[in-house]
């Protein structure tokens, strides 16, 4: 494996699946399975999924809800995708933590580092809910911070493209895909990677991050080998 502790970042929307809202039960067993994948593998998975299938703290203040209400209201849609990935996962005999950082103590632990790096040692999935436990702070940057926080060797950013390319190729058929990009060229190409608190951190810290297709089956596990055809590397 060319990463052995990697955090996988998921969108609450891509759970979705073809849906407007929620989760897609298929989408859900499709991501367990890729999961179990490498961790078979014997790689050390864990996982921070957003809220953005049921809830998203950023329209509150449109719906006339306080931004800091709307967050915390966020941060417990992560926790109940964070439930529904771990059940999915101890269905097909996966070890699971879920780890929340507001305490919620009859579903989860609270997030202990030491735990936490402890639980991926043994083998076990550890699912990080409920964002940084702070307001204004995305799941983006909930994500890079406990990646750094395990010492992580990348952050493994899957969504419905196959990496980061020149513009949206969903909106520009002569859109032109990067293999590898450093973080310097996507500050100067103002390309949209992570928001930039989160992309920042990774870069301060030295945390490669890959963005690649979570859809296309096997994709995970091929990251984790490091095949360059798949996603796309930003280092340094």
């Amino acid at each position: 494996m060319k990463y052995n502790r990697v955090l996988l970042k998921l969108s609450g929307e891509a759970l979705m699946g073809s849906g407007n809202y929620g989760i897609d039960p298929n989408r859900l067993s499709a991501y367990a399975s890729e999961i179990k994948a490498v961790v078979d593998s014997n790689a050390e998975v864990a996982v921070v999924i957003g809220g953005g299938n049921i809830y998203r703290g950023m329209r509150a203040e449109k719906m006339g809800i306080d931004r800091v209400q709307g967050d915390y209201m966020g941060m417990l849609a992560t926790v109940i995708n964070g439930m529904a990935l771990q059940a999915a996962l101890e269905g097909i005999g996966v070890d699971t933590r879920l780890q929340t950082a507001i305490k919620m103590e009859q579903i989860a632990e609270p997030y202990i580092k030491r735990r936490a790096t402890r639980h991926l040692e043994k083998g076990r999935v550890v699912i990080f809910g409920a964002g940084t436990g702070n307001p204004y702070f995305t799941t983006d940057t909930a994500a890079t911070l406990r990646a750094i926080e395990i010492g992580a060797d990348a952050i493994l950013k899957g969504t419905r493209v196959d990496g980061i390319y020149t513009a949206d190729p969903e909106k520009d058929s002569d859109a032109k895909k990067y293999d590898k990009i450093s973080f310097s060229e996507v500050y100067e190409k103002g390309l949209n990677v992570m928001d930039l608190t989160a992309f920042t951190l990774c870069n301060e810290n030295k945390l490669p991050i890959v963005v690649f297709d979570m859809n296309k089956p096997g994709n995970l596990k091929n990251v984790l080998l490091g095949k360059e055809e798949v996603g796309t590397l930003v280092e340094f």
